[in-house]
């Protein structure tokens, strides 16, 4: 079996799938409930069962890796997800195709493999500099996909991305096949490792700071609609414009940490950039009390949340990856799950608190919450990690 290491550019393509498979077809849901003639509820099932296999798959894919080693994991899940997408593409009954959709979410192994390939191949400060490099290459493919998504829609139809799917799965498939070498040299783990992982204080503090810090960007975007339309009267682009702020700050944030982190060192990095968001968002909690207006203030908070996105996550899951490396794959399968039901429980409460009271205060201070809560969880990181 080849142990080549893969190139860094493999591994930004096995985290794209994952981006693009979730969120490149939203633009086509009309279209595809029309072909289907299914009502929204029905059609809407191609989001919510997709996010409810990618969660249990992470669980599942993360400790077979550990187990078996990334390379075949990885392979099998392309070849599953081509399967499964060539399903999606000739499917005319909505429940194939809701099936087949639902199985192509074994794309979410190419995220949490990617950084579990990351910690094998590197330690510490350098581990967390090549998350953050995979971060701001990624940074940009949530804004690029719905819109590419939309232009494949409208000049081919909606079964165009579904090909783009199958056939973006098979080149990866021969790419990896060839440029995928196992990264994880030791033998098998004994089950009893991962309840080590379980109760260690310290994993759990990195897992916090990611899902509470991911949380708040959830919550923005989330209540930001309501608000931008009823406090400030904006339309549907420029709340586009407003939502991407946040995407803006992570990019720039996640590119200053691939610079900076080895220098400084991670937990430098995870604290600032769990302090900063607090500070912005605080500081326009109070605007916004004091009855301040002007839609600037809110725009600078979530500046400073994709910001201290951008610096601290990445060094955070290198942190939760080196607790127990062995365990690199379990750990980033846990810690993706973790982060995805929160962010889906955030997002519900986002929901009940600012449909009630649509006011950038309101959607503030929810934020603003989960802020001091990924806070928390660095400090306690910073006191539990001796190394």
């Amino acid at each position: 079996m080849s142990r080549t290491a893969p190139h860094l550019v493999t591994l930004v393509l096995l985290t794209a799938l994952t981006v693009l498979t979730l969120n490149m077809f939203l633009p086509a849901l009309p279209a595809m409930q029309d072909a289907f003639g299914v009502s929204e509820q029905k059609i809407g099932l191609a989001i919510s069962l997709y996010m409810a296999a990618a969660a249990v798959l992470q669980l599942i894919l993360g400790p077979l890796s550990d187990r078996i080693g990334r390379r075949p994991v990885i392979l099998a899940m392309l070849g599953i997800y081509v399967v499964a997408s060539v399903l999606c593409l000739l499917a005319t009954d909505i429940t194939v195709f809701l099936i087949a959709r639902t199985v192509q979410a074994v794309a979410v192994g190419g995220g949490i493999l990617s950084s579990a390939i990351v910690r094998d191949l590197y330690e510490g400060r350098r581990a967390a500099a090549k998350l953050s490099l995979i971060a701001s290459a990624m940074a940009v493919a949530p804004m690029l996909a719905p819109m590419i998504g939309g232009a494949m829609e409208v000049a081919f139809g909606w079964t165009s991305i579904f090909m783009a799917y199958a056939i973006l799965g098979a080149a990866l498939l021969i790419w990896c096949w060839h440029d995928l070498g196992e990264t994880k040299v030791s033998g098998g783990i004994a089950t009893p490792g991962i309840s080590e992982l379980l109760i260690s204080p310290l994993f759990w503090s990195y897992v916090g700071v990611q899902a509470l810090g991911v949380g708040v960007f959830y919550i923005f975007l989330t209540g930001a609609p309501f608000v931008m339309v009823d406090a400030f009267g904006l339309g549907s682009a420029q709340t586009g414009v407003v939502l991407g702020s946040t995407t803006a700050g992570f990019l720039v944030g996640a590119g200053v940490s691939a610079r900076m982190v080895e220098r400084l060192g991670e937990m430098r990095l995870i604290l600032f950039g769990r302090a900063l968001p607090v500070l912005g968002i605080g500081a326009a909690w109070v605007y916004f009390t004091l009855d301040g207006a002007a839609l600037w203030p809110l725009l600078c908070a979530t500046l400073c949340v994709g910001f201290g996105n951008g610096l601290s996550i990445p060094s955070a899951a290198a942190g939760a990856l080196s607790v127990q490396p062995e365990l690199a794959g379990s750990a980033s399968g846990l810690s993706g799950a973790v982060v995805l039901a929160l962010g889906a429980g955030l997002t519900a409460i986002a929901t009940a608190v600012v449909g009630a009271e649509t006011t950038p205060a309101t959607l503030l201070a929810v934020m603003g919450l989960a802020a001091l809560g990924a806070l928390a969880f660095a400090a306690a990181a910073r006191v539990l990690d001796k190394s």
